[in-house]
């Protein structure tokens, strides 16, 4: 399962504004919310690591597999600078 992160994004928003509202009716203590923030940036943390773990994997995962592409594509732009490096005049 891929995380989603810009649903988890949203949804650390909407507590965290859920939170505020809380606490400016009174309804719980700043080192409550103090408390709750914490919690809620380790939540969106760990979404955000996972996120980045399945991107990387995902990238390793496609190199792999075109591996030869990748070769072949550096090896024709470093041909192409080359050639336009050695016909290029210098004044």
């Amino acid at each position: 399962m891929f995380p989603d992160l810009l649903n988890a994004t949203q949804e650390y928003w909407r507590k965290l504004n859920a939170l505020e509202a809380r606490y400016q009716q009174g309804e719980i203590s700043l080192q409550e919310v103090n408390a709750e923030v914490t919690r809620l940036i380790r939540e969106l943390g760990n979404e955000r690591r996972r996120s980045l773990h399945n991107f990387k994997n995902m990238l390793q995962g496609w190199f792999s597999q075109q591996k030869e592409f990748v070769y072949g594509l550096i090896l024709l732009v470093v041909v192409t600078y080359g050639w336009v490096i050695s016909t290029t005049q210098f004044s």
